[in-house]
């Protein structure tokens, strides 16, 4: 059996190799040649490679391992991946990663590091469909990152007047026994609706963390009240030895090449750039994505109506039953309202720079953030707040609100 049998990468690849060769090479508008290295990547060189392969030509298949290993001198699967061409040349192949059979762990981690590359080369998101969990972005937030677990993915959009615009994706690493973590030390990566908290940089780490690495707010206030467990769920890069690592390696960590943490860097802004992890990502047509936005704005803009008219009933009717932040309960919240505008003549809320973003997972919650105006008869602030709206019997509810 071949390597690309082995590989299992559909015989498209080789006409979809030629294809994005000629592209690449042409600049043509279809894929126009990006400003970056790290956009390409190493895929569309690892797919040439393997078409060679599959054609039987082990010369032209051996120049372009070369030149695969000549753009990315760490990149390990490369290097299997020539051994067995040399092996190739003395004795027929049996299976792939023959070259190195004496680690056979390295070996299978190497397989699924290039069958996830090259899925994702295959599954680049085309036309119109947009992913469901990027419903709006505030004027401030340049760009959003969604991970794909299951895919090994990491994808940027660029916020386009509040409408996510997909610019380039990279291979990624998660927890070493997949995601959906609960516990602490349970080797899995999170999945939810995060945020970049901080930068660390390569001077305050040690090698293992490559370039860098970027904190998130794991657990968030939705993992705290599922009693959902530890800290330090960063982005960071791979040691200085390593290009990249099998897709299941990390502690829990979301881990990109140096070349492609250096690349979204300047992409990152702190407490501003959504993270959202997901295992499955679920798209929807344009029309789709705004008749759901529309719709939770409508319903934002409705409590804020109830909290100006001083109705507590109607105002109370946007809290869930199960509303809890900082030790108060829905009954507090509403009792304290409750007094609060006892002393008021008129209200007037203003919320603006929206921002909402739905859960990836099976839990069905939404994060809005947004800046708040409050003016009343004897009171006048400015804060921005984070609320969590959850699915209760059908109706989104707050389940959560504090201020940032």
């Amino acid at each position: 059996m071949s390597i690309l049998q082995q590989l299992r990468p559909v015989r498209q690849l080789r006409r979809h190799a030629a294809t994005l060769a000629f592209l690449v090479c042409s600049g043509s508008a279809a894929l126009a040649a990006p400003a970056r290295v790290s956009d390409i990547g190493p895929e569309p060189q690892l797919a040439g490679t393997l078409a060679a392969i599959s054609q039987g030509d082990f010369t032209k298949a051996l120049q372009q391992v070369d030149a695969l290993i000549a753009a990315f001198p760490n990149f390990r699967l490369a290097y299997l991946i020539r051994g067995d061409l040399l092996l190739a040349q003395t004795k027929p192949l049996t299976s792939f990663g023959e070259g190195g059979k004496n680690e056979l762990a390295k070996v299978a981690d190497l397989h699924d590091e290039a069958v996830a590359r090259l899925r994702a080369l295959q599954e680049k998101p085309q036309g119109t469909a947009l992913q469901r969990y990027l419903l709006q972005m505030e004027k401030e937030q340049k760009f959003a990152i969604v991970i794909d677990t299951r895919k090994s993915r990491l994808y940027l959009y660029k916020n386009d007047a509040g409408t996510p615009r997909f610019v380039a994706d990279y291979y990624v690493t998660q927890g070493k026994l997949g995601a959906a973590k609960t516990a602490e030390g349970d080797k899995r990566t999170p999945i939810g609706v995060y945020h970049v908290t901080s930068s660390l940089s390569r001077k305050t780490l040690g090698d293992f963390y490559g370039s860098g690495a970027y904190p998130i707010n794991y657990p968030n206030e939705w993992d705290r009240r599922m009693g959902r467990k530890d800290h330090g769920i960063w982005l960071h890069g791979t040691p200085s030895n390593t290009y990249s690592r099998p897709p299941k390696a990390s502690d829990g960590c979301v881990v990109l090449a140096n070349l492609d943490l250096d690349a979204i860097a300047g992409d990152l802004q702190i407490g501003l750039t959504p993270v959202i992890i997901s295992d499955s990502i679920e798209w929807l047509s344009h029309d789709d994505w705004q008749a759901e936005r529309s719709a939770l704005l409508a319903m934002i803009d409705s409590w804020r109506e109830d909290w100006e008219s001083r109705d507590i009933g109607k105002y109370a009717s946007h809290y869930s039953g199960q509303f809890l932040a900082d030790g108060i309960n829905t009954q507090q919240w509403i009792e304290q309202k409750r007094k609060v505008n006892a002393s008021k003549n008129w209200i007037k809320v203003d919320v603006r720079n929206i921002s909402m973003f739905r859960n990836p997972g099976k839990e069905e919650y939404v994060v809005v953030t947004f800046e708040q105006d409050y003016k009343s008869n004897n009171l006048s602030n400015a804060t921005k707040k984070r609320q969590y709206w959850a699915k209760e019997d059908g109706h989104w509810k707050i389940i959560y609100e504090g201020t940032l």
